[in-house]
């Protein structure tokens, strides 16, 4: 299990590669990303609707809102990343909740 310290880099890292890959997506699809206080926000236009991707510190996981739906990821010391129990890292997840909000495949 990850210490205060380590969780508060991981959760950094997995945010920062977040936010890049969707950077590059927005040449590709509609939608803006935002960081703001340690979180991110994906807003979509059409249809509308908000993303939120937080770090939630007291439980260590990070915590996205998506689609009317939450999901609650911890750290995976076999894939060095956060993932859902399923095995879906919080990147496989974003594309594939986005995906699904844009009707198209969205590959991050």
């Amino acid at each position: 299990m990850l210490d205060d310290h380590q969780f508060r880099t991981a959760c950094d890292n997995a945010l920062e590669t977040l936010q890049r890959a969707l950077e590059a997506a927005t040449d590709h699809h509609e939608f803006d990303v935002d960081s703001k206080e340690g979180a991110l926000a994906i807003e979509f236009e059409d249809p509308p609707a908000k993303f939120v991707i937080s770090p939630n510190s007291p439980v260590k996981q990070i915590w996205v809102s998506a689609r009317v739906r939450s999901f609650k990821l911890d750290w995976n010391e076999s894939l060095n990343a956060f993932a859902l129990p399923d095995g879906r890292t919080l990147t496989r997840l974003i594309a594939d909740v986005m995906g699904e909000q844009l009707g198209t495949k969205v590959k991050l």
